[in-house]
């Protein structure tokens, strides 16, 4: 298997948000056949849907992984468990929210797996960190993350480090 790129969203409202990001950026850098490549910056974010919810820290990882689309999802889901997480209401409050944003230049739309990641374009508190790590990346469809974060509304969201 070639080693493509991969672009993977952090997120965390509970249980020490920052502590959890950064354990999600050390089990990321720890997956089979996975290098991390870059980190962004912590960036603390209001609730997006659900907004009677604690603040978010976000962050964005970028990956060299051999591991196919659907390998990588399902590590991903993985370290959310491992993490604690449970699912429950959309857009509710998370330990630890791993998204899967860009792979290659693969556009896929089947029930479990979709890329690029359907609302990352529209996302402040995903655009921020991911134009840290890749802001010449072009979102297939989309278009350049540093175009597509300078359509979006940014207020509130806080660069932490």
């Amino acid at each position: 298997m070639p080693v493509l790129d991969a672009y993977v969203a952090l997120g965390s409202n509970l249980d020490d948000p920052r502590a959890q990001v950064e354990r999600g950026f050390a089990a990321l850098a720890a997956l089979p056949r996975t290098r991390l490549r870059a980190r962004s910056h912590l960036y603390r974010t209001p609730p997006w849907g659900v907004l009677e919810q604690p603040d978010f820290i976000n962050a964005a990882a970028w990956l060299a992984t051999e591991l196919p689309a659907r390998g990588l999802l399902r590590a991903l889901l993985a370290l959310e468990v491992r993490a604690g997480r449970v699912r429950g209401r959309r857009n509710g409050p998370r330990v630890l929210d791993l998204d899967l944003l860009v792979y290659g230049d693969a556009v896929v739309d089947e029930p479990g797996l979709v890329l690029p990641h359907p609302r990352l374009h529209a996302r402040a508190f995903v655009l921020l960190p991911l134009a840290d790590v890749a802001p010449g990346l072009v979102v297939p469809g989309q278009g350049c993350v540093a175009g597509l974060l300078a359509r979006v509304d940014a207020e509130g969201c806080v660069r932490l480090d």
